[in-house]
């Protein structure tokens, strides 16, 4: 090979097939392999080939099944290529998941979709456990294993992670684990891991051996769940123990093993069964256990169900030996259940008394509390302090605080800097805390869809679109059912505001109704306005003066309401979007002079939450609002360009008002100068899109007019007097005067009818006029 002239690849495939002696040949050859040979080996499996020294110094790469895997955004672009718009970014999202990212598995998925009627029925059919793809391929691949394979895989398929030593106990067979060896080499029934003995089925065939497992004896079913309880037990994995034993019929075994693991899983992982085993628990069960009694008021109130924590609580306190830190702990559930609840006001009387020298030892516990106080001070509007408060939690190096407890901390430092409208330092503390909890918890866990959508709204405000949208695929009911209202806010905004963004109007509607839907049944009122509000935004944006009239009164009466809660954190919250609306709904009637009042009340507001990302939005509107009024709105407008630079804000003016958007990236092109006031949509009068595009091309042809004047030279063509002028231009009579008197010595004309005429010649308004 070294003494040829041709680069040659090698190519050795399931090389943990090949006798050890070959397995030497082969890494012999990696230590000393010509310059014009490159050699490529693939295993099922780990193979140790002694070449650890060669991937240190880069002269061989190790490629694992992760890499291998497809991620959610390449299921994403492979769906779209092959059946384009049909499939949704949500049903794609489910394909992914349903088939973990296995390429082969997606392409079959695709081959058979795309011969059907409807592809995204057969991803739901999929689903639910039908569909061609489970028909087809499963039952095939099935039908194809060995008997006895087919057997183990059916009497072990009921255990979430196998361990071949469980397997070996669930069906004691001699060749047990070396029919598992030889099914994950052959067969794609295991999904593959980087490491250690433990296997997964995949999901397409688990559910499939399941309901086989299903059909077999019931003592049989029985037998097997309680040796499963037995042997997990006695590694310590009582949680999985305590489901399988309860499955056996076992109950009081199951109730002792979920009384000793189920608390300690949730606060070590976020997530336990409790809420599931609130079914199964007789009443008098949890009163005999206190510990399963405040883990069920801990699952409740992080929940969909967080008023039934208080219930719980209430029978915690009744206990007679109740001290001052079991006290301080039912305070975080119930103000955990309060945040849920959005109901800020409840949530400070419950954290104050409590907020400094709290009586708690357990590190965990010390990590929520520094997570409910850092939340607190962000809702008075301090959120440098808020980040501060987060990171005072006493550190112990013999007892760290659990991942999960430490990403919420995370979660709320990447929301008080989003708040902030500091983008660029959110992404940094969000995304890794967002791949550690889908690694942990799922894509679908709520705590990772909430976390997805303060990123999702971060890759928005950067002009990121696409991965925006893979970040909230099918997460958008996740959110809704189990989000705190914050991040359903964000998520369905981000949605709605790509879908604006990608002109289908009619999309975003749609979600904003579906958020206003979510904060009825949840019983969120600021949900149901926030909705109004961005509704109101949205109309604005195409100057509906009567549709934004009738969202912003629909606030109003929802305000006036005294059912509505009174409290000052709630009210102040809800004030600035009833201000917005307002404010919104004044510039879709080109009520300019009535415009300016509501923004500045919203901004007087952000201000004071310091949301700076809504308060360069609001100096953009404000600057927008004047010049239409006949004020200089320049330094306003550089203002706010430059703190959404600063920010990392790319997308806050064409939020705002497209308009003022477009006003941006002529100053940002260097089109107009911004002093004299930009030409273009932001000046010109609101008219037909096909009139206002044909006063852009005139204006193009000369900048010597500011906008005013173009406006009061295009009335001017009208034979409208100067009191006219000032009326439809809501500015006063001196103010056209003004302007008529620059017109006049900046065409060289000395009557109105010249200065028409020369406009005309000039091309600076349609000969039609």
């Amino acid at each position: 090979m070294a003494q040829t002239a041709l680069d040659v690849v090698l190519i050795a495939d399931e090389i943990d097939r090949l006798p050890p002696d070959s397995l030497e040949a082969l890494a012999y050859l990696l230590h000393n392999v010509p310059p014009n040979l490159r050699v490529v080996l693939a295993a099922r499996s780990d193979c140790r080939l002694d070449i650890d020294d060669l991937v240190d110094y880069g002269q061989c790469s190790v490629i694992g099944p992760s890499q291998l895997r497809f991620d959610l955004a390449e299921t994403i672009e492979l769906v779209h290529s092959r059946l384009g718009a049909s499939v949704d970014h949500d049903a794609a999202a489910r394909l992914h998941d349903l088939a973990e990212g296995w390429p082969l598995g997606l392409q079959l998925a695709l081959t058979v979709m795309s011969g059907g009627i409807d592809p995204k029925a057969e991803i739901a059919a999929l689903g639910a456990g039908g569909g061609l793809l489970r028909d087809q391929f499963v039952g095939v691949l099935l039908a194809n294993l060995d008997p006895d394979d087919l057997a183990l895989l059916t009497r072990v398929s009921f255990v979430d992670a196998l361990h071949p030593a469980l397997c070996a106990e669930l069906v004691p067979r001699d060749d047990t684990i070396d029919r598992l060896a030889r099914m994950g080499r052959d067969t794609p029934v295991f999904v593959a891991t980087e490491q250690g003995e433990w296997l997964r089925l995949h999901a397409l065939a688990r559910d499939a051996l399941r309901r086989r497992f299903a059909d077999l004896p019931h003592a049989e079913q029985a037998d097997l769940q309680s040796r499963a309880a037995r042997w997990l037990a006695e590694r310590g994995l009582l949680e999985d123990a305590a489901r399988h034993a309860f499955a056996a019929g076992e109950a009081e075994i199951a109730y002792g093993y979920a009384e000793r693991s189920l608390y300690e899983s949730l606060m070590a992982r976020g997530h336990s069964s409790m809420v599931a085993w609130l079914d199964r628990l007789p009443p008098e069960e949890l009163d005999r256990r206190p510990r399963l009694l405040l883990t069920a008021a801990w699952s409740l109130a992080v929940s969909e169900r967080h008023e039934e924590a208080g219930r719980f609580v209430a029978r915690i306190l009744a206990h007679p030996e109740v001290d001052d830190a079991l006290r301080c702990e039912a305070a975080l559930i119930l103000s955990g259940a309060a945040v849920f609840a959005d109901d800020p006001d409840r949530f400070a009387a419950l954290h104050d008394p409590w907020a400094t020298a709290p009586p708690l030892s357990d590190p965990v516990l010390l990590q929520v509390h520094a997570n409910r106080s850092a939340f607190r001070t962000l809702l008075e509007g301090e959120p440098g302090l808020a980040r501060r408060r987060q990171q005072q939690a006493p550190r112990s190096a013999s007892a760290p605080v659990p991942h999960h407890i430490g990403r919420w901390g995370d979660f709320i430092v990447g929301l008080t800097y989003l708040w902030e409208g500091q983008v660029l330092q959110a992404e940094t503390v969000l995304r890794p805390a967002l791949a550690g909890a889908e690694t942990d918890l799922g894509r679908r866990s709520p705590f990772a869809s909430m976390l997805a959508a303060l990123l999702a709204a971060v890759a928005w405000e950067r002009a990121r679109p696409a991965e925006a949208t893979a970040l909230l695929a099918d997460r958008l009911d996740v959110l809704e059912h189990a989000g705190i209202p914050e991040t359903v806010l964000l998520g369905f905004r981000t949605m709605a505001r790509v879908a604006v963004a990608e002109g289908a109007e009619h999309r975003a509607l749609e979600l904003l109704d579906a958020l206003h839907a979510a904060g009825l049944a949840r019983r969120l009122p600021r949900l149901c306005i926030a909705s109004l509000a961005d509704q109101a935004r949205m109309h604005a944006r195409r100057f509906r003066p009567e549709t934004c009239r009738e969202l912003a009164g629909r606030i109003d009466a929802i305000l006036a309401d005294p059912a509505m809660p009174q409290g000052r954190l709630w009210r102040r919250s809800v004030e600035l979007h009833r201000e917005l609306a307002h404010g919104h709904a004044a510039i879709a009637a080109q009520e300019w002079r009535h415009a300016l009042d509501p923004l500045v009340r919203a901004d007087t507001i952000a201000q004071q939450l310091k949301q700076g990302r809504l308060h360069i939005e609001l100096l953009g509107l404000r600057a927008y609002v004047r010049d239409r009024r006949g004020e200089n709105a320049a330094p306003l407008l550089r203002e706010a360009v430059d703190l959404a630079r600063a920010y990392g804000l790319l997308r806050v003016f064409d939020d705002a008002h497209p308009a003022l958007g477009d006003w941006v990236r002529q100053l940002e092109g260097g089109t107009a100068p911004l002093a004299g006031g930009a030409p273009g949509p932001l000046a010109a009068p609101m008219r037909p899109a096909r009139e206002r595009e044909a006063v852009r091309a005139a204006s193009t042809a000369s900048a010597a007019l500011t906008p005013k004047e173009r406006e009061v030279l295009e009335l001017l063509a009208r034979n409208l007097s100067n009191k006219e002028i000032a009326r439809a231009m809501q500015v006063g009579e001196e103010t056209v005067k003004w302007h008529v008197k620059n017109l006049f010595a900046k065409l060289d004309a000395g009557t109105r009818k010249q200065v028409v005429a020369r406009a005309r010649i000039l091309g600076l308004i349609e000969q039609a006029e």
